[in-house]
């Protein structure tokens, strides 16, 4: 490896960073990370902290599971790859769509489709939503639904359906035939309600009337975060995502959820999907299915809809879409000895644990610091703040605060997400009590330097 002083030197010269202006990198340089163990990562310098954001919201069992490593090992010296095109398969995408069938059964999806990540599974969702509706001779239904807020990846389809402008606007015109509906956000939205079980109501009012005016029968599909991850953490009533599920079922309009955050035990339940009690008819998952070690998705689906494929005779079922390292031999053995262990350690349990203790933490230092103008979190371990300048208006708090806030977090032992005016906090699932204590701690010590 080059030497501290080549990496610090050359640090965003070369390399543009995801989300990030490219001028900034280069301007404030990313930390160089070089090490990890446990929930710790370590920088360049040898600082180690906790990293409260697990990864990308993917490294549920940490950094040091080492069932995963070995497997992918094992896999690179017997099969480092082949295609999964028609006409070949292989041994570990074969038992690993077993373990999925069997594991997201209670979800009711029975069929796995492969893919390189979360991006790829959104899209390969939206595309077989709209081919299952041709197939059943209904070749109007073309239109999506979503919500604002809502964060669904970064492909053509994906930014089309995401409810955040700062994934849009730049690469404006998307695809036709998006339409969004206000979040379940109590904090901001058009309602000007605050009341969580109000909101649920009124949101889903939003939807019928949308569903009337575009016309049911043009709709394929509404796609949805059973709690939204990236637009800041927002966990709707218990009554949201079942009411969508009863509405879309009614319309004929079909449910895809999102779970490439939620899936495999972030929420406190094995599926976000789970956790709410509904069963939609795709299911995006991504990131924690090999723990982050390998690149790595798979759109689970409905018994209904595989029937809609199988049972087709007139061709138009014939999948005409897939990717070159769907089912890659190499993720499936990641994603089968993450399967075993993430279920061994029965992390949901923990998760929710875990997670309360951090959201009444985070509570505490809301009642500590005017800066914090709004807490989310209570479902797992997926927590935010979202920061004002001032309480009353709500106004955001400025790059600068954040920044400040950020650093000093970091200089005092954690790992945080900045994203806007808010804080996101999704770390490993293993955490423990000890290291919950650690980030608060953390957050305090950052949150008295940008007070």
């Amino acid at each position: 490896m080059k030497d501290s002083n080549f990496l610090k030197e050359h640090n965003a010269k070369s390399l543009w960073h995801p989300m990030a202006h490219p001028a900034d990198s280069q301007a404030n340089p990313p930390a160089i990370i070089t090490g990890a163990s446990g929930v710790r990562i370590k920088d360049i310098d040898g600082h180690e902290v906790i990293d409260a954001v697990g990864g990308l919201w993917n490294v549920n069992l940490g950094f040091s599971c080492q069932p995963i490593k070995d497997a992918i090992a094992a896999q690179l010296d017997v099969l480092p790859y082949y295609s999964t095109f028609r006409g070949t398969s292989n041994d570990q995408v074969i038992q690993l769509a077993e373990v999925l069938r069997e594991f997201f059964a209670p979800d009711g999806l029975t069929r796995a489709f492969f893919t390189s990540g979360g991006s790829d599974s959104v899209e390969t969702a939206l595309r077989l939503a709209r081919q299952c509706h041709k197939i059943r001779g209904e070749a109007g239904r073309t239109k999506f639904l979503s919500l604002k807020k809502g964060y669904h990846g970064t492909h053509m389809g994906g930014a089309s359906v995401n409810g955040n402008a700062n994934f849009r606007t730049q690469y404006e015109p998307l695809l036709p035939g998006c339409h969004h509906i206000p979040a379940p956000y109590t904090y901001r939205n058009p309602f000007n309600e605050s009341d969580p079980e109000k909101l649920a109501q009124l949101c889903l009012q939003a939807l019928e009337d949308e569903i009337a005016f575009q016309g049911a029968g043009t709709i394929a599909a509404f796609i949805m975060e059973p709690i939204l991850g990236a637009g800041g953490v927002i966990p709707p009533h218990e009554s949201f995502m079942s009411g969508v599920r009863e509405i879309c079922t009614k319309h004929g309009i079909l449910l895809i959820a999102d779970e490439v955050i939620t899936a495999f035990g972030r929420t406190g339940s094995w599926s976000g999907s789970r956790h709410w009690g509904v069963q939609p008819d795709f299911m995006c998952t991504a990131k924690a299915i090999t723990n982050g070690y390998f690149p790595f998705g798979a759109v689970m689906i409905a018994e209904a809809v595989a029937e809609v494929f199988e049972q087709d005779a007139t061709g138009r079922a014939a999948i005409g879409h897939g990717y070159t390292y769907s089912g890659h031999p190499v993720g499936a053995a990641a994603a089968l000895a993450c399967m075993e262990e993430t279920q061994r350690l029965n992390v949901p349990e923990n998760a929710a644990a875990r997670g309360q203790e951090l959201h009444q933490g985070l509570l505490v230092l809301q009642e500590k610091y005017e800066l914090i103008g709004d807490v989310r979190g209570g479902h797992g371990l997926m927590c935010a703040m979202e920061l004002v300048a001032d309480r009353n208006t709500k106004t955001s708090t400025d790059k600068k605060t954040t920044a400040t806030l950020q650093e000093v977090t970091y200089q005092e032992g954690a790992m945080v997400r900045v994203s806007g005016p808010n804080i996101i906090l999704s770390p490993p699932l293993v955490l423990t009590s000890e290291e919950v204590q650690g980030i608060l701690t953390a957050l305090d010590a950052g949150f008295a330097a940008a007070s």
